[in-house]
């Protein structure tokens, strides 16, 4: 979609002026691995109207291949305007301008599935769920089981506004319906991300335990507990580890070989090993929040450039906190990460280290002002960050 973000806070109501920027769970995904250095492909279909041109062209920017990109002469290019605040509050206001759009109108038979299924990891989202019955089935064909299936992504990403204002099911399917259809979409995944949060609102579960229990299929599931920090439960990876412990393990996905299609079994799921799940525990850093939106998308994002580098898991979740960090200290819904080798050095911190990490505006671009000084980067990040706060200072 094409976003409006808001010049001022307040209520829509109040807010004089916006600034066009672009939104989109699967695409800012999408364009975060991209500007971390993956080749990427966004498989959509937008309005051939002026928002469709700029979104098409702010996405190829990124480096994201949109080939695969439909254009829609019959329908307009979704759009949405929103507050400044977290849309997962009730103080935030988002309006979405997106029925009857082109993307609401995708289905498994004028998508190109060929190019969605040619790839090592496959990202999905609740979002495109919620737009159509159409919509609901591309997702249901992209995560059946079958042969060659690559690894797939699906992040929960429930959106109460949009089910309330139809979902699959049409007007007043609510509540209800999302909570059956998300439930179902991320049991036939690979790999999951779901808030706490999320979590105890659709299927009222208490915990990253009890979300474990209800979705043992994945055989990885990642469980987002907030400003807290995040869980992974690694199907067969055989023990617990706390605070980041492990870095170096071998569990589920940490081999890149696990993120390449046709690895799992014969039905196209990943198989887990034997034995019960590797559970690691990574705190977030403290950051200082400029917008609290697109934190998840880019949390996603990170996790997946750590897994396709064939990471362990505490370096995972790391990269994760990195890129939702990046996120939150900017404005927008999209963020460009922070450069690789800068994201390594933090995700490589010592616990102790690590749990007293700061990051304020500007704290991606620390690597980059150290190589235009000439100095050496490690001690213009990692060992700024080792300082008597641990703190990334905003610049």
């Amino acid at each position: 979609m094409v976003a409006f973000l808001p010049a001022v806070p307040g209520r829509l109501a109040d807010v004089p002026s916006f600034a066009r920027a672009i939104g989109g769970a699967e695409s800012n995904v999408a364009c975060v691995l991209a500007a971390a250095g993956h080749r990427t492909r966004w498989v959509s279909r937008i309005g051939a109207d002026g928002f469709g041109d700029h979104l098409l062209a702010a996405v190829r920017a990124y480096g994201v291949d949109v080939a695969s990109v439909t254009r829609d002469p019959a329908r307009p290019t979704g759009i949405y305007f929103r507050t400044a605040g977290d849309r997962a509050t009730d103080a935030h206001e988002v309006a979405y301008y997106r029925a009857g759009s082109a993307a609401s109108a995708m289905t498994a038979a004028n998508v190109d599935l060929a190019a969605a299924r040619a790839t090592r990891v496959l990202h999905l989202t609740g979002i495109t769920a919620a737009l159509s019955a159409g919509c609901l089935g591309l997702l249901r064909a992209l995560t059946a089981p079958g042969p060659g299936r690559p690894l797939v992504s699906f992040d929960v990403n429930h959106r109460p506004g949009l089910w309330r204002a139809g979902g699959p099911g049409g007007p007043g399917s609510g509540g209800a319906e999302a909570a059956e259809v998300l439930l179902g979409l991320a049991r036939a995944a690979d790999l999951v991300f779901v808030g706490e949060d999320e979590a105890q609102a659709l299927w009222g579960l208490e915990g990253a335990e009890a979300v474990r229990a209800a979705l043992p299929e994945p055989a990885v599931l990642i469980v987002k507990q907030g400003a807290r920090g995040a869980t992974a439960f690694e199907a067969g990876g055989g023990g617990a580890d706390a605070d980041g412990a492990g870095a170096g393990g071998d569990g589920a996905g940490a081999d890149p070989e696990s993120a390449r299609p046709g690895s799992g079994d014969d039905r196209g799921r990943v198989a887990p090993g034997p034995g019960p799940d590797r559970v690691t525990y990574v705190p977030a850093p403290r950051v200082d929040v400029v917008a609290a939106v697109g934190a998840g998308d880019a949390f996603a994002a990170g996790f997946l450039s750590a897994t396709l580098r064939g990471l362990p898991a505490r370096d995972r979740l790391r990269h994760g906190h990195l890129a939702a960090a990046a996120a939150l200290t900017a404005p927008g819904d999209l963020a460009a990460p922070p450069d690789r080798a800068h994201a390594d050095r933090l995700a490589a911190l010592d616990d102790p280290a690590w749990g007293r990490l700061r990051l304020g505006p500007g704290w991606t671009r620390t690597a980059d002002r150290a190589a235009a000084a000439g100095t050496d980067p490690d001690a213009a990040g990692t060992a700024r960050a080792a300082s008597t706060q641990e703190e990334v200072p905003t610049p």
